[in-house]
C-alpha cells in the first residue's frame, strides 16, 4: 500500500468539499478503492500506486476546473472524473469559449458537454432540434447563439415562437386583449432577451421587427429568411403544427427546435409532434439532433433531484402497465 499526501494551496476547502462535505463525499465514493481523508487544507490518500497516480491527476483537473470557472458542482465532479468528452474540452480551452457578453458584462458561454455541442451543432447545420428536462440551458443558450448572429450581422432577425397551448384553452376567463393574455406565455423569452441586451435596445429591436416574439400561431403562412428562428416549448405542438412550422424556413435561415418531452400540457400526449419529428428527421444532412440530461442542468441543485424523481417514477408507471397488459392477457 502506497500512501501520498495532497494540499489544496490558496482555496478555501469549503469550496472544494461542498456544504456539510457533499462534494468530497461525493469525490471519496468516486474512488472506493482508495482510502482518502481530508483535513483542513491536506488530503491523504491510501491504496494502490497506480490507482493514487490516477486520482491525483483527475484532482489535479478538478481543482483546475474549479480555478478557472470558480464553481465546482457534484454533477462536475462526475464529468471531470469519468466522461473524457469533458476532460478534453476543457484540455481545448473550448469551455473558455464566452458566446456573448449580456448586461453587466455578464459572459454567456456554454458549461457542459452537450451544451458545447449545441454550439458547435449551430455552425454547422441549419436546423437543430435540442431535446432534454427543465433547466437544461437548452432555450436560453439557443437565444445567446441567435443574439449573436445578430450582432455580427450574419442575420437581420431573430424569431422566437412558443405554442400557447394554456392560452389557447383558457382565453377567456383572463383579462386584457389577445395580446395581454398570451403575455405570460412569452415571458420566458423576453426575460432571456433581457439578460442578453440593454431593455432600450431591446425594445427598439422590436419595435422596428428586428426581433420578433409571438405565439406559434402567427407563424402561419410566413416564410422566414436570413433569420434565426426559435420554437420554444416544442413538446406542446401537435404533429401539424410542428410540421407548419419546419416549412417555414427560407434561404439563409437558422430553426432550433427545443423542448421536454415530459412536459406535455397537450390534452392527449400522444398528439404532441416533437418526438415523431426527431425520429423522422435523424440522418438527413443539414440537422442536428441534440439531446441534453439532468447532468445539463444549470438551475438550483434540486432541481436534478427533482426531474430524476419525476423520471424514476415515470419508468415505474410504464413497467406497472406493461406488466398490468400481461396480466389482462
Amino acid at each position: 500500500m502506497t500512501q501520498k499526501i495532497l494540499y489544496l494551496e490558496d482555496i478555501d476547502p469549503v469550496n472544494i468539499y461542498g456544504s456539510n462535505n457533499s462534494l468530497l463525499n461525493k469525490i471519496i465514493s468516486s474512488f472506493p478503492k482508495l482510502k482518502i481523508i481530508a483535513r483542513g487544507s491536506e488530503i491523504k490518500v491510501i491504496g494502490e500506486e497506480s490507482l493514487i497516480a490516477d486520482f491525483e491527476e483527475k484532482f489535479e483537473g478538478l481543482i483546475e476546473f474549479y480555478l478557472k470557472y470558480n464553481r465546482l458542482e457534484e454533477a462536475d465532479i462526475d464529468k471531470l472524473f469519468f466522461d473524457s468528452a469533458m476532460q478534453s474540452h476543457i484540455k481545448n480551452g473550448d469551455l473558455d469559449e464566452v458566446l456573448i457578453f449580456g448586461n453587466g458584462g455578464q459572459p454567456i458561454k456554454p458549461r457542459t458537454v452537450n451544451q458545447i455541442n449545441l454550439v458547435k451543432e449551430f455552425f454547422l447545420n441549419d436546423l437543430l432540434m435540442v431535446v432534454g428536462p427543465a433547466g437544461t440551458g437548452k432555450t436560453y443558450l439557443a437565444i445567446a447563439l441567435a443574439v449573436r448572429a445578430l450582432r455580427n450581422k450574419e442575420v437581420e432577425k431573430i424569431t422566437l415562437t412558443r405554442p400557447a397551448v394554456e392560452a389557447g384553452e383558457h382565453l377567456g376567463f383572463l383579462p386584457g386583449d389577445v395580446k395581454e393574455k398570451l403575455e405570460p406565455y412569452l415571458q420566458p423569452l423576453y426575460d432571456a432577451l433581457r439578460d442578453m441586451m440593454p431593455a432600450k435596445k431591446l425594445v427598439g429591436y422590436i419595435e422596428d421587427g428586428i426581433i420578433q416574439i409571438a405565439p406559434l400561431a402567427y407563424m402561419r403562412g410566413r416564410t422566414l429568411e436570413n433569420a434565426v428562428v426559435i420554437l420554444d416549448e416544442a413538446q406542446n405542438t401537435t404533429v401539424n403544427q410542428l410540421k407548419m412550422f419546419l416549412t417555414r424556413m427560407g434561404q439563409s435561415s437558422k430553426f432550433i427546435v427545443t423542448g421536454d418531452i415530459t412536459q406535455i400540457d397537450l390534452p392527449r400526449k400522444s398528439d404532441s409532434g416533437l418526438w415523431q419529428a426527431v425520429n423522422l428527421l435523424k440522418g438527413i444532412d443539414g440537422i442536428s439532433i441534440l439531446e441534453f440530461d439532468e447532468q445539463d442542468i444549470m438551475r438550483h441543485k434540486l432541481v436534478k433531484h427533482i426531474v430524476r424523481a419525476y423520471e424514476k417514477k415515470g419508468k415505474r408507471q410504464k413497467a406497472e402497465g406493461k406488466s398490468e397488459k400481461k396480466s389482462q392477457k
